[in-house]
């Protein structure tokens, strides 16, 4: 959990923590003593009703919102996006946060009527996630997809039924451009009218017997593939 802030904006407003975690847990203590974030220690009754899970880790902070304008992300110049397009699931949404920070992307965007990031359940999916890369909430598909392409990124659509294979776009080095990801709804995939705003549609392969992937994994495939295109290309 980050007490403190990178240097742009300081997250957490106060924690709450019960006697053991705040002795098992003397590095976050002082992260929040070094960042003026007030500490309480409470008993673990009290923590109960502050948290949603049945056995809480002993410590919940409140936090500000993070999530910033789609013209903030734009101006950072970004070179990997994610645009998640009605994705309902909390842990799905949380989990994909979670793989765009670790493939290194720039941002992500929940466009349309996605699921709220600061759901609890979303928020334990990231694990910590959530705090690392800038979060646009609420724009329309078709209005991201114009804003980022204007601002030069390549826009490419992840679908089951996409016309060209991710293996074949790797090789041939158009990953290593600046690009934008949509991932569409758990369920039902990208609405096609969304999918058509694309400049190409990939579907990752399948090699053995399995119908498909999940949300969350197939994120991961396609951005590392970006990732890693776009580090060789820098290299």
């Amino acid at each position: 959990m980050a007490v403190t802030d990178s240097g742009e904006k300081r997250c957490a407003v106060e924690v709450f923590a019960t006697y053991d975690a705040e002795d098992r847990h003397r590095d976050l203590r002082a992260a929040a003593d070094a960042g003026l974030v007030p500490w309480h220690a409470v008993e673990p009754e009290a923590l109960d009703g502050l948290t949603g899970t049945v056995s809480p880790q002993g410590v919940v902070a409140v936090c500000r919102f993070v999530d910033v304008p789609l013209d903030d992300v734009i101006a950072r110049q970004p070179r990997l996006v994610v645009v998640c397009v009605e994705v309902r699931d909390p842990g799905n949404a949380g989990a994909v946060l979670r793989c765009a920070d670790a493939a290194g992307a720039d941002a992500v965007v929940l466009a349309g009527t996605s699921v709220d990031p600061y759901n609890g359940k979303a928020v334990r999916a990231s694990v910590g996630s959530l705090f690392h890369l800038p979060i646009v909430l609420g724009s329309p598909a078709d209005h991201v997809v114009a804003r980022l392409r204007a601002a030069g990124l390549t826009v490419l659509a992840a679908d089951a039924d996409g016309d060209i294979d991710l293996d074949d776009a790797a090789a041939g080095h158009s990953l290593a451009l600046p690009t934008a990801w949509l991932f569409g709804n758990e369920a039902r995939g990208l609405d096609p009218t969304v999918a058509a705003l694309a400049d190409k549609v990939l579907r990752v392969p399948i090699y053995g017997q399995a119908e498909s992937l999940n949300l969350a994994t197939a994120a991961a495939v396609c951005l590392y593939a970006s990732a890693r295109a776009q580090r060789t290309a820098s290299s």
